[in-house]
């Protein structure tokens, strides 16, 4: 039988029945639109969720730490390093080699410290943290009232929406424009013949020598910077997820490093006899794909490594389990579907016991009866996926509607969490015809094991 005759009369024999016909494509549709929805909506989850990582300008970020300083993620690599004290350190020599690895664009130290901003005679305390000129393209800076640094060293300043409303409960965006005056602590070196007076009777230094001065001693002085407000911005950068996220006072980095403020981690570097050390150092990298490169090239100089793709792999498990499970539980409508499937067409093997004696008797083979219930199968199956991906579509559109409106009401953004790629449409469909298939196998097995002077004696 020929391909064409066999697709025909599949369609001939499925119109005679249409009620109970359509209701199995009906059933197998809502099967198709359950497993699509339900696949769909963790698609746009796990989407969501890099949009924002990716948003927040940190996949392509590796952040830098000497191991002296931190303990690692990983436990069997903590333990292998039994003496961190002997580790390099994250100093001035350590960020150039790094500047000049392949793929990376910039490495700028996280600088965090507490100072004081005065307006209209007002003191108000906060973090000052350095922001590199990438830092422009965080989406934190889309809403950016006024303009961002005009120079990386420049003597201006961008407030975080909350610290503005301390400096101005009124009108917060008229200080845009304006000066204010940063109180902060100067990182001073002490001279080497600097007076030693202060020490107890009898301490020396490492020197040996109980007048000798101190290299890595330092004092912290007192100082003001005049600066120019140049916008407000309502959220903190980067997430939140970055130590200069978590900030008030946001300072261009370079100007940081000329003002020297003193930073919190001065004493510790001091105490160890390294001199000026950084805490953590951010590398950008030109390319994400290249991120894992170069932080391996780092640890390679002793360092210890951290990035968004680390915890990314944790995040990639999570939604691969979601997906298995979601999937599961949409494909128990499309089980019922099955079972409906089976039902039609034994009910039509019954019914149809002549034709199939009568096509036997003219000379069909065993083999053509079977094609022509997987036909039938088939055909269910495709015309309820097709009318599945219609019906999954729509419901994907009500959630996101439906959450758009919710997010509206609460004063968020609205988010599509539900996306359908394209690669599941025709997924669907096939699916749903290879389950349709599997459906007829006992049909089509029945069918064919008529015997053709039975059926006719039987009529």
């Amino acid at each position: 039988m020929k391909g064409y005759d066999l697709f025909e009369l599949a369609v001939r024999n499925l119109r005679q029945s249409k009620l109970r016909n359509g209701l199995t494509t009906v059933g197998i549709s809502v099967g198709v639109a359950s497993l699509v929805a339900m696949l769909s909506l963790g698609v746009g989850l796990q989407q969501l969720a890099t949009r924002r990582l990716a948003g927040s300008g940190m996949f392509d970020t590796v952040f830098v730490t000497s191991k002296q300083d931190f303990r690692g993620f990983d436990r069997e690599q903590d333990q292998k390093d039994q003496h961190p004290e002997n580790a390099p350190v994250l100093d001035e020599a350590a960020r150039d080699k790094m500047a000049h690895l392949k793929y990376v664009t910039e490495v700028e130290p996280e600088i965090r410290v507490m100072g004081e901003i005065m307006y209209g005679g007002q003191t108000h305390f906060g973090f000052v943290t350095g922001l590199p000129m990438s830092a422009r393209e965080n989406e934190a800076f889309d809403n950016l009232q006024g303009k961002f640094f005009s120079r990386s060293d420049a003597d201006e300043v961008i407030l975080l929406n909350d610290f503005a409303k301390e400096l101005d409960p009124a009108n917060p965006k008229a200080l845009i424009g304006q000066p204010v005056t940063l109180r902060y602590g100067e990182h001073q070196p002490l001279a080497a013949d600097s007076d030693t007076s202060g020490r107890l009777s009898g301490e020396q230094s490492d020197g040996g020598s109980p007048n000798a001065g101190d290299s890595y001693g330092f004092s912290v002085v007192r100082k003001t910077q005049q600066l120019k407000v140049m916008g407000i911005i309502d959220e903190e950068p980067y997430g939140g997820m970055r130590t200069v996220s978590r900030g008030r006072i946001f300072l261009p980095v370079d100007l940081t490093a000329k003002l020297n403020m003193a930073e919190f981690s001065d004493m510790r570097s001091s105490l160890r006899g390294h001199g000026r050390t950084y805490m953590t150092l951010t590398v950008r990298v030109k390319d994400p794909a290249k991120v894992a490169q170069v932080q391996d090239a780092i640890k390679q100089m002793g360092f210890r490594t951290f990035s968004v793709l680390d915890a990314t792999k944790s995040l990639r498990r999570f939604f691969t389990v979601l997906d298995l499970f979601l999937g599961i539980f949409g494909s128990l409508a499309l089980a019922v579907a099955t079972l409906a499937i089976i039902n039609t067409l034994v009910m039509a093997v019954l019914e149809r016991r002549r034709e199939i004696g009568v096509m036997k008797a003219i000379g069909a083979s065993d083999g053509d009866v079977k094609r022509l219930f997987f036909a039938e199968a088939g055909a269910m199956g495709f015309f309820g996926g097709v009318l599945g991906i219609v019906l999954g579509f729509a419901i994907g559109k009500a959630i996101n509607i439906g959450t758009g409106i919710y997010l509206h009401n609460h004063q968020l953004p609205a988010e599509a969490v539900w996306i359908m790629p394209p690669w599941l449409i025709g997924a669907a469909i096939a699916f749903s015809i290879v389950v349709s298939l599997l459906a007829g196998l006992y049909p089509a097995s029945r069918a064919a094991r008529l015997d053709p002077v039975q059926t006719l004696k039987y009529e």
